[in-house]
């Protein structure tokens, strides 16, 4: 499903060449669940922007369903993202003024959608926990239901490929549980997971681990599940 090669990310900062990624090579499946550890400036973000589509490499290649998309246009890449991607961020970017189902259908704006908008939005935030909150302001909400409606919004377009970054980063343990519960869920309903994280009880709850490291992949591993326990 994806395939990048080579790729490599550069910025101009005070006229010095920055590299953020250096010759990162990868492919993810169809229905796997990867993370993607690293601290933080190691290019961990930069990547999963990249693999979204929000950013662009300066060198290499990235194949997403077998359509090359590293020499796409903005427009070309906000059709893929609409199409293909939901994105889940550490902060919830829920627009204040607007209700649960509100923000859900957000990313509806931009795409052809007939029906009703807001009984969808309402499907969705069932399956997210959260029947009863529909009507409610982001204010009226928990961090870790304000998380669940932006997973929602993630999963309106019924995408086959979320992204997360750091999504239980702002949460406490319970309500990380949950969110990472759902995204448990979603993967074994066929969704494809790529989850940036610095936390290795988040990461060890995938198939595997990237661990990056001055924007470098330095480990590429299988996790395993025997017994209750989990080993790398």
């Amino acid at each position: 499903m994806i395939e990048v090669k080579n790729l490599s990310k550069r910025f101009q900062k005070d006229s010095m060449d920055v590299r953020v990624l250096q010759d990162i090579s990868l492919t993810i499946e169809k229905g796997e669940f990867v993370s993607i550890m690293a601290p933080s400036g190691m290019g961990k973000s930069t990547l999963l922007n990249i693999l979204g589509c929000l950013d662009k490499a300066t060198d290499g290649t990235y194949t997403l369903d077998g359509v090359p998309v590293h020499d796409m246009d903005d427009d070309e890449l906000s059709a893929i993202r609409n199409q293909k991607i939901g994105f889940v961020f550490q902060s919830f970017h829920l627009l204040p003024r607007m209700t649960a189902w509100e923000n859900v259908v957000l990313p509806l704006i931009y795409s052809d959608t007939d029906g009703n908008v807001k009984e969808r939005a309402i499907e969705v935030l069932t399956s997210v926990g959260l029947a009863d909150r529909v009507d409610h302001l982001p204010r009226e909400l928990s961090g870790g239901q304000q998380q669940r409606v932006a997973i929602a919004r993630a999963l309106i377009n019924k995408p086959r490929i979320i992204l997360a970054d750091e999504p239980t980063g702002n949460l406490d343990s319970t309500s990380g549980e949950e969110v990472m519960k759902i995204f448990r869920d979603l993967h074994a309903g066929g969704v494809t997971l790529i989850v940036v994280t610095h936390d290795m009880d988040v990461a060890l709850q995938a198939d595997r681990i990237i661990q990056m490291k001055d924007g470098m992949i330095s480990s590429d591993r299988p996790t395993a599940v025997r017994s209750g326990e989990v080993a790398l």
